[in-house]
């Protein structure tokens, strides 16, 4: 089974998920970086990325280096900006297409997840998801147990696809 983890990372909490997912299920990685990232820290950081997500910008981003057609179980992971994925997800979803797969969510919020997890879904109908899980600041909130969490998660999605 090919195995694929796609995930954008701002503070590298997401990062660090997804790249002990890739190292547990030995999977392929797609980072995905938008061509311009938002550069502001502190407050105007969330202004900036908050009105990005809700106005549904889709930033242009590198270029998508994978063959998504090659990989049976794809992990999707995305930092929560305003209850919603980041951006640079929703400019993926709008032009790549993944129908058919066995797919797995997570994501990582300093405050609340909202319905992230359905609107990914939303984004992804056609597919096979086989579930979900977040983490809260893992990098501040005692990052060996959550990578822990995510290896256990990732082991039980390989074993249930």
């Amino acid at each position: 089974m090919e195995k694929l983890i796609i995930y954008y990372s701002f503070e590298g909490n997401t990062r660090l998920i997804a790249d002990n997912i890739a190292k547990t299920v030995e999977a392929d990685v797609l980072e995905l970086k938008p061509k311009n990232e938002i550069r502001s820290k502190g407050f105007m950081k969330y202004f900036w990325g908050g009105k990005a997500a809700m106005m549904k910008e889709k930033p242009e981003i590198l270029p998508v280096d994978k063959d998504l057609d090659k990989y049976d179980l794809i992990f999707i992971g995305t930092p929560v900006w305003a209850w919603t994925y980041a951006p640079p997800l929703s400019t993926f979803f709008d032009t790549c297409s993944l129908s058919g797969k066995n797919v797995a969510l997570f994501c990582c919020h300093g405050g609340g997840k909202g319905g992230i997890f359905d609107k990914m879904k939303t984004a992804l109908d056609g597919n096979n998801i086989l579930g979900e899980i977040d983490f809260q600041d893992p990098l501040k909130n005692d990052p060996d147990a959550n990578v822990q969490k995510a290896i256990e998660w990732a082991r039980s999605i390989v074993g249930s696809g």
